[in-house]
């Protein structure tokens, strides 16, 4: 049901490991709780460094507003701009066209702290 290549959070992001830099984005999970995504707010640009933890980007829909948070920490090296325009590709492609920030310098032993797909999906099935 998820991606077994990427890695996950408990607030519903996914990263996935290109190489060199990281790809952070949301869940399939938490945009269908969301719901048609209305509006994004990327709150970094190319050269911004995020801490794990720290908020990334503002989503909003027609149900409810939600933060999303670095799941590792790194320096924004590209932002996806498209979802200013088109934000309903967070429903659309959650982890493909869909994703927010690419970013470089993250340590390897944070991305290991996260949950695989498996304990990912356990961890939506128990909590919902």
């Amino acid at each position: 049901m998820y991606p077994e290549h990427l890695r996950y959070t408990n607030e519903h992001e996914w990263l996935r490991d290109d190489g060199d830099l990281f790809v952070i984005g949301i869940t399939d999970h938490a945009a269908e709780l969301l719901g048609d995504v209305t509006y994004v707010e990327l709150l970094g640009a190319v050269g911004t460094v995020f801490r794990k933890g720290d908020e990334v980007a503002t989503v909003e829909s027609v149900k409810a507003a939600s933060e999303v948070y670095a799941p590792v920490g790194g320096t924004v090296v590209a932002v996806n701009e498209d979802l200013v325009d088109a934000p309903e590709l967070i429903n659309k492609d959650p982890y493909g066209a869909g994703w927010f920030f690419k970013i470089e310098g993250a340590s390897a032993a944070e991305a290991d702290d996260l949950m695989d797909a498996v304990a990912y999906q356990r961890y939506v099935a128990e909590n919902v």
